[in-house]
């Protein structure tokens, strides 16, 4: 059998050093601008995600179940006294320069718009943010569906509210703002779509615990994010995360096309967003949809938004009954946990279309090897998977997916552990 590729989380002194070292290579030469050249004025960190469940539901006002990964992005930043950036990451050999004074929509491109963005979002919010030199190192996989692009946005806006005083990283109202700037930063100025999911995860998380959010429109930040005690260690049972390898990406057209399927589909119901859909109501209003959608694929879009919200409520409410909240397991629970799991797949896979290959074999691969339930995580069209499982048999199916991907020729995946981590904020 395969042996399994473990993709391990640093320690934050390790990722500390690391972008520390980095800077001191980077900018060794120039001092002007801080009292010892290469000497940054922190170091901060933000976290990948998994999302439990609740996928392509942010966008519909609708409920997610995210909790943070170990696996980290670290930035070391400096500032500036006028608008000039500049970042170099250990993930690439380029580069990036702008000033702040040219980002804007469809203005700049590339790895780092998603850091320019966050500073443009603040300052277009009334922030006083001004130019920065700064390094990015990561362990959070990129293109794994894991939110590598939000740990980079959320490092960057929690080291511009500190070394610029902004004062908005205190508590979760104020990080609510922080979110808003790092959701602009994506949408706006790198052209991804997203929901909001990712960046309200990496900045609202906490240790050992999972995060229900809710977006519907108007709620405060008690009603929007609400701590869920998530001890699954306690409970004997382990998320495992797949990294399949098959590349994911949000911003190829995929992604747009489904959420502007369901921004149709409110518009010919008549419904400022799909929550406003009871579950009750599905079949009269699948019905009604039905003039307008010859190839049926809007009314699969709206099922699967629909019974995906209904799923994340009661995966919500196992957590809070009993599944991960440490002690003796569960088993009732689990086992609930783990059909909607694979309800959830089964929906992405065949109502909202946006698994791959790689992905239904992941999951495939881990329920028969033992696991409870197993669904793909994320936005979809490559990337990762999920699979609860209990703790003594991670390293079997492991296994036998690595050995799954083997036998069917495909790039070997990767495996992490998952324990619920904590948001973004200040190493040192």
């Amino acid at each position: 059998m395969s042996t399994p590729q473990w993709l391990p989380a640093w320690t934050r002194a390790e990722g500390a050093e690391r972008v520390r070292a980095l800077f001191a290579q980077t900018f060794a030469d120039d001092g002007a601008d801080g009292p010892v050249p290469g000497t940054p004025d922190g170091v901060w960190s933000a976290p990948g995600r998994v999302n439990l469940i609740g996928e392509h539901t942010d966008y519909n006002a609708g409920l997610c179940l995210p909790t943070a990964l170990p696996h980290r992005t670290y930035v070391a930043l400096r500032r500036r006294e006028d608008d000039v950036v500049r970042i170099a990451s250990a993930q690439t050999d380029e580069p990036w320069t702008v000033r702040l004074a040219d980002v804007h929509p469809g203005a700049v491109h590339g790895w780092g718009s998603y850091v320019a963005g966050v500073a443009w979002a603040l300052r277009d919010a009334g922030h006083n943010v001004r130019g920065f030199d700064a390094v990015i190192d990561s362990c959070v996989p990129f293109g794994a569906s894991l939110s590598s692009s939000a740990a980079i946005e959320c490092a960057f806006a929690v080291a511009l509210d500190d070394v610029f005083g902004l004062g908005l990283g205190a508590d979760d109202a104020g990080r609510a703002h922080l979110v808003a700037a790092a959701r602009r930063a994506e949408n706006e100025i790198a052209g991804a779509p997203t929901g909001g999911l990712d960046q309200s995860a990496a900045l609202l998380c906490a240790q050992g615990q999972a995060l229900l959010l809710d977006f519907r429109p108007g709620l405060d930040a008690a009603g929007f994010a609400q701590h869920v005690p998530f001890d699954l260690a306690a409970a004997g049972l382990n998320l495992l995360v797949i990294d399949t390898r098959a590349p994911h990406q949000l911003v190829d057209g995929q992604y747009a096309d489904r959420r502007a399927s369901c921004e149709t589909a409110a518009n010919y119901l008549g419904v400022r967003a799909l929550r406003e859909v009871a579950p009750a109501d599905l079949d009269a209003t699948l019905e009604r949809l039905a003039p307008f959608d010859v190839e049926d694929s809007l009314r699969r879009r709206v099922r699967h938004v629909i019974t995906e919200i209904a799923r994340t409520g009661a995966f919500a409410d196992l957590v809070r009954g009993g599944l991960g909240s440490g002690g003796t397991p569960d088993e009732a629970a689990a086992a609930g946990a783990g059909r909607l799991m694979d309800a959830s797949h089964a929906s992405l896979r065949d109502d909202y279309e946006v698994t791959v290959r790689e992905t239904d074999l992941a999951v495939e691969a881990s329920r028969a090897a033992g696991a409870i339930g197993a669904r793909m995580t994320g936005g979809g069209f490559g990337g990762s998977t999920i699979a609860l499982v209990r703790a003594d048999e991670v390293e079997q199916v492991a296994a036998a997916v690595a050995a799954a991907f083997a036998d069917a020729g495909l790039t070997a995946p990767a495996f992490l552990a998952a324990p619920p981590s904590a948001a973004a904020g200040r190493d040192v």
